[in-house]
């Protein structure tokens, strides 16, 4: 453990998960350490303040967690100051570069399929025979992969916008940038900081895996001199990766452009939707980066399954198929979801974050026959369908009083579940894709997604 920060006062904002690896990280290598939250924080092993009680000139240097704002008064308060700020990936990559300089860095964002895509690329490397884990907002944090005692070769970095807005020194070999939709105006304060934001990712990348099919994407890109190799669901061009028939095609990492190499079959990808497909397509390339080649992803591929509340079937009966994709917690998410079905109940409804409906609801109207919507920002929904759609039906349902979060009590989406069984017949799917994040209503996404199931397996099967 050669990288020493003996003495130095270092203050940590933010108490999650990433702050408590943070903090155990920095005391092993000698710095004095203390976590500030805006909460209260129980029983941690560090010294803690609430953010309104820090004095900015106690402190050298400053880590920040994930989702806090550069406008909280404290972060300001330590810019007016000239305290050097910093982030986990960051510091990560400080130690990486001392004690495991061999390893290389792989990194994903997007609006949407993120998770899906780092677990299909690592997936991918590891079947080509590098040691591989996905990290970041997925599995392990940054730093604790980094610092295990496995010493991968490889890191697959899931990479949110928080994350990317703090970042200045850690380096990819590739990063693949997915989609870039609406979400997270409430922390960046418009969509254009947003999207900014995303593609500065590949300021710190060699390679860009980019999604040819999402228009923002590719018009933020152009400006970017580094090696870009485009994905689409079409005919790919000399450079690109893409979909010939029923083949996902390579014409980017082979010795000829004006050759093609086959990377799998279409119907190996579950499930075979296009936005998965296009998931798919970046972890491909992204493995191609890495040198992996075509039959080793092709057998990951063909194996992977995606994780839960991504598109998971619950229950099909009486020729009504219900699915559970409660990952789905943005309108881009949302619209992918609800197109890959032609009759659809729709649930949604939850925390907007900030994000606009009437994109939703223009593109997927003729999809949607009926709405049942719940949450804080259902209102919103509703007027977007009204202005937009009015032919759709909507249900909003109220939160009962027996109900509330973390509950044995499941009265509110078995309610929901009773609406959308009053609008389904056969051939219609009844889909969970709430546009919104869940912490109104639920403890979290997977919480949402499998009390869901368990309503429509005791409402619908009588389970």
């Amino acid at each position: 453990m050669p990288l020493n920060f003996s003495k130095s006062r270092i203050l940590i904002l933010g108490a999650g998960v990433t702050g408590s690896a943070l903090a155990q990280s920095l005391k092993r290598r000698g710095a004095v350490v203390a976590v500030a939250d805006d909460k209260q924080i129980q029983d941690s092993p560090f010294d803690t303040f609430l953010s309104d009680d820090i004095d900015v000139h106690e402190w050298e240097s400053v880590v920040v967690s994930p989702g806090w704002k550069p406008s909280h008064p404290l972060i300001q308060k330590f810019v007016a100051a000239g305290t050097p700020l910093t982030n986990e990936i960051d510091l990560a990559w400080q130690i990486k570069q001392e004690e495991v300089p061999h390893q290389r860095w792989f990194a994903i964002t997007g609006t949407n399929g993120k998770t899906t895509t780092v677990e299909m690329t690592a997936a991918a490397m590891r079947a080509g025979g590098l040691h591989a884990i996905a990290c970041g907002n997925v599995g392990d944090t940054v730093i604790d992969a980094v610092e295990s005692k496995d010493k991968f070769d490889v890191l697959v970095l899931e990479l949110s916008s928080f994350q990317i807005h703090w970042m200045q020194s850690a380096q990819f070999t590739a990063s693949a940038i997915l989609n870039i939709a609406d979400d997270h105006t409430d922390w960046h304060g418009t969509f254009e900081e947003y999207a900014r934001t995303k593609i500065s990712l590949l300021d710190s990348s060699s390679t860009g895996i980019l999604n040819a099919d999402d228009g923002e994407v590719v018009k933020r890109c152009s400006a970017w001199k580094g090696r870009k190799v485009f994905f689409s669901l079409d005919t790919p061009g000399p450079g690109e990766i893409g979909v010939v028939e029923e083949l996902l095609i390579d014409r980017a990492f082979v010795a000829d452009p004006q050759e093609a190499a086959m990377i799998c079959e279409l119907t190996e990808i579950k499930p075979t939707v296009p936005h998965n497909v296009s998931n798919a397509l970046a972890a491909a390339g992204l493995a191609r980066a890495a040198g992996i080649d075509h039959e080793h992803i092709r057998s990951a591929l063909a194996s992977f399954t995606p994780g839960r509340h991504r598109i998971e079937e619950v229950l099909t009966h009486s020729g009504v198929t219900w699915i559970d994709d409660s990952k789905a917690t943005n309108p881009h998410a949302a619209a992918a979801s609800i197109m890959s079905a032609l009759s659809v109940v729709w649930i949604a409804g939850g925390l907007a974050k900030g994000a606009r409906m009437d994109e939703l609801i223009q593109r997927c109207s003729k999809r949607i026959k009926a709405a049942i919507l719940i949450g804080e920002d259902r209102e919103l929904i509703a007027q977007a369908i009204r202005e937009k759609a009015p032919h759709i039906a909507v249900v909003q349902i109220d939160t009962p009083s027996s109900y509330h979060i973390g509950s044995a009590d499941n009265s509110l989406m078995e309610d929901v579940i009773e609406a959308a069984r009053g609008f389904a017949v056969e051939g219609d799917t009844v889909l969970l894709a709430p546009a919104c994040a869940s912490m109104d209503q639920f403890t979290n996404y997977a919480d949402r997604g499998d009390r869901f199931a368990q309503a429509v397996k005791k409402v619908i099967a009588g389970e």
